[in-house]
């Protein structure tokens, strides 16, 4: 598995009717709200990093903008909180040894 899925407990936060939720929130956005142009196919939370999976709290996007979305919070997270010991140490510049 790749992606954020690979190292996600993700799926187990889910509630125990994580099903009927997704279904209703695709019922009621059958167009993307992102790009009003595709048909809905994913269950986005609207706000980045929350487990709240009431239904205001969820739209339905197309797979297309829900990659671009995911894509673009997960690299702001990266960039706000750096893993240390991720980066390899510079190399002094070979005329400066």
């Amino acid at each position: 598995m790749s992606g954020g899925w690979k190292n996600s407990d993700r799926k187990s936060r889910l509630p125990s009717n994580w099903p009927t939720i997704r279904l209703k929130v695709l019922d009621r956005d059958p167009i993307c709200k992102l790009c009003d142009v595709r048909p809905s196919t994913h269950c986005d939370h609207i706000e980045a990093k929350t487990d709240a999976h009431a239904e205001d709290r969820l739209q339905g996007v197309c797979a297309t903008c829900h990659g671009l979305k995911s894509s673009a919070e997960g690299n702001a997270a990266q960039r706000n909180n750096p893993r240390p010991g991720r980066r390899r140490p510079e190399e002094p510049h070979p005329g400066m040894r």
